[in-house]
């Protein structure tokens, strides 16, 4: 696993599998966020699959398809209250990471400042500096 911490309660990785969510436990992770659509995926990455496994090793699992291209404030928001609701550090997952990152970041918007949250995201290996003006917009409400 690659895994990225953003913060001290967040951190991305790209793809995981059923086999990652014990080692995920161990490290102390309480919470997964799946943000990869099942259309995007075999079976065995699929929603269920990874909920299984998840629930098997004690994680809350979050099911949270970020569409490529088409977020949604809904999805935003859905990355928010996951993240707030969660009892311990969180992984998200996508593909690279960089979608965990971008609804994770826009998800801040507001509570945290838009340089903080695009430092720790570039730290990570995610340069989100484009999204400044959205950061700073939905922080404005």
């Amino acid at each position: 696993m690659d895994i990225k911490r953003i913060t001290q309660g967040y951190a991305v990785a790209p793809q995981i599998g059923p086999e990652d969510m014990a080692a995920l436990a161990a490290e102390g992770y309480r919470t997964v966020i799946n943000n990869r659509p099942d259309a995007e995926v075999p079976p065995e990455h699929g929603s269920a699959a990874m909920q299984a496994a998840a629930e098997a090793a004690g994680l809350t699992y979050v099911g949270n398809p970020v569409l490529n291209g088409a977020m949604t404030m809904d999805m935003v928001e859905a990355q928010g209250r996951a993240v707030a609701a969660a009892d311990g550090p969180v992984l998200a997952y996508c593909r690279s990471g960089t979608r965990s990152a971008i609804v994770w970041a826009l998800s801040q918007a507001g509570q945290v400042p838009a340089d903080e949250l695009l430092d720790a995201t570039a730290k990570a290996g995610y340069d989100l500096g484009g999204l400044r003006g959205q950061i700073e917009t939905l922080a404005r409400g």
